[in-house]
Order: structure tokens, then C-alpha cells, then sequence
């Protein structure tokens, strides 16, 4: 009987010995550095697991003993958590602080800026070209592509707020102008409650095609509010608002960077030289500011305005003096001519 105990002792400290040596081996992997010379990513796809993880990084050379990785996350019970993304690994980087980076979810994000100004169809250009964003709309049209956004037969130009987005790679398209409309809309209704009295608009969406003209006269912060005035004036005033901008959009692709006379008589549903009150839609994508300047116009004498060249311009009471700053800023253009600011 006091050997069965003995054998039986010496059993157990061998299999505690074994079990501690074993677990710190398991320590001492976990707080090794992965084979990281430099930083790169990985890519884990949506319904991917860890020991796919730990294969890939395994087979690039990058990971040793995949299969004590695997161990470790049964031990932990967190094989459930793995997050979908693109990651980044520095060196340093262990096989115990992977693991809280995919199971946090700390991946690597991007950011897409859609441009003050900038029209439906750039803003298709933008997001085809953009490589980290997962292309789904090439093949559809305009009035597809609305459907898909649950827009419900809406006109898209000025629908998706002028803003810097941040997301992650292989966010689809669709989902990233679903965020950008649903922001317009938050924005817009926030400013078209707390409007100023009296405007001469029916609903946001008038406003909404105020701000985007304001975008495309003016890229002066300071000069939105009295542009939106004088846009303003006409309307209550019944006057044309006669303003370029709109008269470009009509144009289309037939616009080659110079509007004519003839341009300005020819009828389209934009041209508001020919036609009186708002054109039917926006005409380009707005930001905060225009949005603002729209629902929030200065109370002002002004009825006209020209360019300047330097990216402002000369605002006047009457025809008169309208006329005189045309002479003086368009007939005889200063040699630097331009329409926006410096930046």
C-alpha cells in the first residue's frame, strides 16, 4: 500500500511538474514578439476564425506555433469575439496582444472626404477610385443607385453632407452614402427648426438647393451668409437669380469651362436666368456652413454680386454700382484671375 502511494505521489509531481513547465512555456510563447522586421496588416474576412488567423500568419512566416495560439484562445473562451478587419502589427507585437487587438476590434481605419461643391457624379468617381472601399455600383444607374439607398425616387445631387467619413476597408460603398445621407438629414433638419423667420423657402429641401448654390458661388466662410442674403432678396423681391452656378449644372457635359451668351438664353430646368425662383434640385453636395448661411442669411442691402479674382467678391446695392464693379473686376481681369482663395 506505501509504495502504491509513493508511485502515486511521484506521479503527480511529475504531471504538476510537466503541467508547470508546460505552462510556462506557454507564458514565455505568449510574450514572445511575432517575426515582425517592419509593420504590415492582415485582413481577417467576416466569418473567419482565430486558427485561420494563426495559419495565415504561420504560413507567412510571421507566427510560430499557431496550433498553442489556437490553445490559448479555447483557454480564454474567446473564440467567439474575433472582430472582422484590417489590422496592423508592429513589431513588438506578441501573440498575447494580438489577440486583445482582434478581440477588441482595434482595426485600422480610413478616411473619405466628400468635397464641398462637388457634384453626384464626382462623388461616384471619388468612390470608384478609392481601393479600401468595396466598389457595388458601378453597374447601376442614377435612379438604381437611389433605389439601393432607400432615397425613394429622389434626385441624389445634394444628398450626402460635405464631411470626412472614417471607416474601415471593405466598407461597401452603399453603406458609406447611407451614412453621409443619413448625416445630411440630421443636419438639415437641426438648422431648417432652428431657421431664421420669414425665409422665402417651402421646405428644407428648398433650403437645402439655397445651400448648394451658396457652395458653389463662394469657398469664403465669411462670405456664405451674404451671398445666401442676396438670394435671399431676390426671392422675396421676385427677382431672377440669375446665378452661373445653376446655369453650368444645366449644361452638363456640355459645359467646357466657359458659359456664352448664348448659354445663358438657352431654357433648361436649371438655368436661373431664364427661370424664375429655385432650380429643381441642388447642384452640388453642401457642407455645415452653407447649410447654415442658407437658413441663416445676412439681413443686408445687397442685390448683386462679381467676382473679384482673388477667390471674393464685390457685393452692390444697385444696378448702377453692379454694373461699374463688373468693369472693373471682369471686363479688365487682373493678369492672377482666379475664383477661389488661396488656401
Amino acid at each position: 500500500m506505501r509504495k502504491v502511494v509513493v508511485s502515486f505521489v511521484i506521479t503527480l509531481m511529475v504531471v504538476v511538474a510537466l503541467a508547470y513547465a508546460g505552462w510556462r512555456s506557454l507564458q514565455s510563447y505568449l510574450d514572445t514578439p511575432l517575426t515582425l522586421s517592419q509593420s504590415r496588416t492582415i485582413l481577417v474576412e467576416q466569418g473567419s476564425s482565430f486558427k485561420r488567423v494563426a495559419g495565415q500568419l504561420a504560413a507567412e512566416g510571421v507566427m510560430e506555433k499557431p496550433d498553442w495560439f489556437a490553445f490559448f484562445v479555447r483557454l480564454k473562451k474567446v473564440g467567439h469575439l474575433l472582430k472582422a478587419g484590417e489590422y496592423e502589427l508592429v513589431p513588438g507585437t506578441t501573440p498575447r496582444t494580438l489577440l486583445v487587438q482582434l478581440v477588441s476590434g482595434k482595426i485600422i481605419t480610413y478616411n473619405f472626404t466628400i468635397i464641398e461643391g462637388s457634384t453626384f457624379n464626382q462623388l461616384r468617381e471619388q468612390l470608384r477610385e478609392n481601393k479600401q472601399v468595396k466598389n457595388t455600383l458601378d453597374s447601376l444607374s442614377d435612379n438604381e443607385l437611389v433605389a439601393s439607398l432607400g432615397l425613394d425616387g429622389q434626385h441624389p445631387e445634394g444628398m450626402f453632407l460635405a464631411d470626412t467619413y472614417q471607416f474601415h476597408r471593405g466598407m461597401s460603398d452603399v453603406d458609406l452614402l447611407k451614412r453621409a445621407h443619413a448625416l445630411l438629414q440630421t443636419e438639415l433638419d437641426t438648422a431648417w427648426r432652428e431657421r431664421a423667420k420669414e425665409l422665402p423657402y417651402k421646405s428644407a429641401y428648398e433650403a437645402l438647393i439655397m445651400a448648394s448654390i451658396v457652395e458653389k458661388e463662394t469657398a469664403l466662410s465669411s462670405e456664405r451668409p451674404t451671398i445666401a442674403g442676396v438670394f435671399v432678396q431676390r426671392l422675396q423681391k421676385g427677382m431672377k437669380l440669375q446665378t452661373d452656378p445653376t446655369v453650368i449644372y444645366g449644361m452638363g457635359d456640355r459645359y467646357k469651362g466657359n458659359i456664352r451668351r448664348a448659354d445663358l438664353r438657352r431654357p433648361t430646368p436649371y438655368n436661373t436666368y431664364t427661370n424664375a425662383g429655385l432650380p429643381p434640385t441642388p447642384i452640388a453636395m453642401v457642407g455645415r456652413e452653407a447649410i447654415r448661411a442658407a437658413l441663416h442669411p445676412d439681413q443686408s442691402k445687397w442685390l448683386y454680386f462679381v467676382a473679384k479674382g482673388d477667390g471674393s467678391h464685390q457685393f452692390s446695392a444697385t444696378l448702377e454700382a453692379h454694373n461699374r464693379a463688373v468693369k472693373q473686376y471682369q471686363l479688365k481681369r487682373r493678369s492672377d484671375y482666379r475664383s477661389s482663395p488661396d488656401q
